[in-house]
């Protein structure tokens, strides 16, 4: 049974008082009379791992009557069944960095390119700033708590560092905006300061295989029958990456059109890519299909794809040195450009690299699918042994 509306149950004594659907009037032994509401937050949970149950005070029931009492009670479970926790999305006590950071890391699921770049965002923070600041109210970090989180392992851990830093950055961006604080963000202040030594970045390259030397390797894998093999023999082809060509699922390929489009989820530059099939590919691929699976090369386990690691244990048991899976790409670029003499925009292209600035980008209404059907027809010619290095 709801409270009585008269009087904001007044004639009521100490306790709490239950309206149903979790709002309470709390009255305290001095006579006091408060509104709360409890709500378990939907796929949060508490220290102990069970659900994430919360009390939330509404306000005094000398101003908030049980209608406003209601309505506010009814906006709070609206958000703990989206998950959001009303603590975070609505002016009440100062939650602390990692309460915030957990909550702002859940708003943003729906825009993580995969789940992994969305737990690795989350696992930054965890392993390098919750320690040191992590129970600290939003309002009270400033320019030391950051450095305090950062400076550790600006020169030993340069890019985590840098990636930490934005990640701060981010979530006391949003606490400003919902009004948990107030002022510059540190992160910006500590880049204009200039307090953090400059650290100059070491490019990873990945080893590659001398272009010359893929015919040869190639035939080898040819020679074998395992899905590695196969996965391997498109990789090299195509100059995709690996996460692209083990997840290809059959719907992504036009046989007609001789068309791989791989969607943009899996690609690193968030754009889908439109891959030419040439009909060495395409003799790969085609035979697979008898095997009525989900995924174009299935692993061991029945409808899932291969192993991210199978290819690059399939080039160590070749005793191939000095090479990796990703390699192959560099392999085609410098083909491309040593014995192809292919124009700079078609090979990056080929790669499903940007080109150009952001201007350029915006204006450029064309992949060059044709241009590059042309030089994978080549390249593939060329990998099999059945050309020589002509040019595009």
């Amino acid at each position: 049974m709801g409270l009585r509306q008269t009087r904001g149950g007044s004639n009521l004594g100490p306790g709490r008082h239950g309206d149903g659907s979790g709002l309470y009037l709390v009255v305290d032994p001095s006579g006091a009379r408060r509104w709360i509401v409890r709500v378990t937050i939907k796929g949060q949970k508490n220290r102990r791992g069970g659900p994430l149950r919360t009390d939330f005070g509404l306000g005094g029931a000398d101003v908030v009557t049980l209608n406003m009492a209601r309505e506010r009670a009814l906006e709070y479970r609206r958000m703990a069944k989206q998950g959001l926790n009303p603590r975070y999305n609505t002016k009440q006590d100062v939650p602390t960095f990692e309460e915030f950071a957990q909550q702002v890391h859940i708003e943003r699921l729906p825009t993580w390119r995969n789940p992994k770049h969305g737990q690795q965002w989350i696992n930054t923070l965890r392993d390098y700033a919750f320690p040191k600041m992590g129970r600290m109210p939003l309002d009270s970090i400033g320019q030391p708590e950051v450095l305090m989180c950062v400076s550790l392992i600006w020169t030993e851990k340069h890019e985590t560092a840098r990636r930490l830093m934005q990640r701060i950055k981010t979530v006391l961006d949003v606490a400003r905006a919902k009004g948990f604080r107030e002022g510059e963000n540190p992160v910006t202040a500590i880049k204009e300061a200039g307090v953090l030594p400059k650290v100059k970045s070491k490019p990873k390259h990945h080893k590659a295989m001398d272009w010359r030397d893929v015919p040869a390797f190639y035939a080898d894998l040819k020679s074998r029958n395992a899905m590695a093999a196969k996965a391997l023999m498109f990789t090299c082809l195509t100059g995709s990456r690996t996460g692209e060509v083990l997840g290809m699922r059959w719907g992504e390929i036009d046989f007609e059109t001789s068309v791989w489009t791989c969607p943009d989820e899996r690609m690193k530059t968030g754009e889908e890519h439109r891959v030419p099939l040439t009909s060495e590919m395409l003799a790969i691929i085609e035979p697979l299909t008898a095997m009525q699976s989900e995924y174009v090369f299935e692993g061991q386990k029945r409808h899932r794809p291969l192993s991210n690691m199978a290819m690059l244990m399939l080039l160590r048991r070749m005793k191939i040195e000095g090479a990796t899976v990703h390699g192959f790409r560099s392999t085609f670029r410098d083909w491309a450009a040593e014995a192809a003499n292919a124009p700079r925009e078609v090979a990056e292209m080929s790669l499903s690299h940007r080109i150009g600035s952001q201007v350029e980008q915006a204006y450029a209404r064309s992949d060059l699918l044709e241009k590059r059907r042309s030089l994978m027809e080549n390249w593939s010619l060329f990998v099999c042994g059945n050309a020589s290095n002509s040019n595009f």
